[in-house]
């Protein structure tokens, strides 16, 4: 009876060395947090212009000025640089660059008649009359129109005038280049055109032919 007792006692131990759910034994290691994924870079991030910034049209480079910061695309345009405002006044600069191809855009005194005809006198008076006509010294022959007055600022597939923006002052550059002339046109209060008239008569008199 006691060899029956012990071999009972026996068949109640646990043999395995599994512990049994209640024996307080170690527990399985839990798997590793997965590390957090970097956020992507965002491709579309607008990068800002360097200063000093090459641009080019028709076959023609210009340098960009300090503080002048290029706009998005626009229709009939090569590029589009809004200029700061000078103290006091309400409303920033803007230079337009226009570039339409070989023999294209009208020639040298069609294009400065345009401009001209783009700004009004308060007196009623001929802004052609008040225009300054000049030719500059530079890499290529540039010809420059300088008036004052109220601009005719216009828009829309027809062009038609937009509105008017009296104590306006307008700056046109026409540079020839072999492949056509590029336009440069630069309007703005007049504080403001003035407080970057040699920036503006530094890019054009510097445009050459691209590289």
């Amino acid at each position: 009876m006691a060899v029956v007792a012990l071999l009972a006692a026996g068949c109640g131990k646990n043999t395995s060395n599994t512990p049994p759910p209640d024996a307080g034994g170690p527990l399985p290691a839990a798997s590793a947090p997965s590390a957090e994924k970097p956020p992507e870079a965002n491709p579309a991030a607008a990068v800002e212009p360097a200063v000093g910034a090459a641009a080019q049209a028709g076959g023609l480079q210009w340098s960009v000025p300090e503080n002048w910061v290029a706009e998005a695309e626009r229709p009939m345009r090569a590029a589009t640089y809004r200029v700061p405002a000078a103290s006091g006044d309400a409303e920033a600069g803007e230079c337009a660059v226009f570039y339409f191809g070989p023999n294209e855009g009208g020639g040298v005194d069609a294009k400065i008649d345009r401009w001209i005809g783009q700004m009004k006198q308060p007196d009623g008076s001929s802004s052609g009359a008040k225009a300054k006509t000049r030719k500059l010294n530079g890499t290529l022959p540039i010809t420059l129109v300088d008036l004052t007055g109220t601009y005719m600022a216009s828009g829309g597939p027809m062009m038609q005038v937009t509105a008017e923006k009296p104590g306006f002052r307008l700056m046109g550059a026409i540079v020839q280049g072999p492949q056509g002339a590029v336009f440069f046109k630069f309007t703005g209060p007049e504080k403001t055109v003035e407080a970057n008239a040699a920036k503006f008569l530094a890019m054009v008199q510097a445009t050459g032919l691209a590289k």
